[in-house]
């Protein structure tokens, strides 16, 4: 369960992050308006999980997190992108307060405790990104004449976001003493396999297809293949998150 509300926790961070990165010159004001309701379901679905499962007040920053995004999605149909922008930075801040306020689970280490929330807001940001661009190549169907720079924009944002998680797993890889045991079956060096075939080393190259799709320019195939990138993106975190736990 608490995996789960992990997940949902920095999947609402990067999203709200991606609008706040998001040109409002750029992008119609219904797409913030549609993507701040997908956050307000995140962060419901974690508040309510948080409420059962995680002692103490952190689900009130999910709730909090919801309301802003209730608020800034009512704001955005008034056309009133100031006002909405501010409503997507206080969600993406209560989010980001939920992700590093949650407990490590009772077998991490205090030296990788200290550097978890930073992991989680870093995985957060590349899902949120990846997920961001898939849904932001979706409203070209709804705004043909909108301009390419704000998906190219966003890839990029989510190739940055890779290439500092792919430094930050290698420096991690590179500084374990000894090999993490995951029990005796295949189950460890599958999901090993699984997070870096995925989530490190597929994310990218799926990405710069789908940037250079941009440069024919077709918008529908971009977003083709960001749906496969979304996917590689959301199992190698998810896979990060329960290696992590069953280290």
């Amino acid at each position: 369960m608490t995996l789960l509300i992990d997940f949902l926790c920095r999947f609402g961070w990067g999203l709200s992050a991606a609008l706040v990165l998001t040109p409002p010159g750029l992008v119609p004001a219904g797409f913030y308006r549609v993507n701040l309701l997908v956050v307000l379901g995140l962060a419901t679905f974690a508040a309510l999980l948080a409420r059962a499962a995680v002692p103490g007040s952190l689900w009130l920053l999910a709730v909090a997190a919801g309301v802003s995004a209730w608020l800034g999605s009512i704001v955005w149909l008034a056309g009133r992108p100031r006002a909405g922008m501010l409503f997507c930075v206080a969600s993406a801040a209560a989010f980001a307060a939920a992700a590093t306020l949650l407990p490590p689970d009772s077998a991490t280490s205090g030296q990788a405790a200290g550097w978890l929330p930073f992991v989680r807001l870093l995985s957060g940001l590349v899902v949120g990104l990846t997920v961001h661009a898939m849904l932001l190549g979706h409203w070209y169907l709804n705004a043909p004449g909108m301009r390419v720079d704000a998906l190219r924009r966003m890839i990029d944002l989510a190739l940055v976001a890779w290439a500092i998680q792919l430094a930050v797993a290698s420096l991690s890889l590179a500084m374990q003493a000894e090999p993490v045991r995951m029990g005796d079956g295949p189950t460890g060096p599958a999901l090993v396999a699984l997070r870096w075939l995925a989530g490190l080393a597929g994310l990218p190259v799926l990405l710069w297809l789908s940037r250079k799709t941009l440069d024919i320019p077709n918008t529908q195939s971009a977003t083709g293949i960001l749906y496969v990138a979304c996917i590689a993106a959301i199992v190698g975190e998810l896979t990060a998150q329960l290696l992590q736990a069953a280290a």
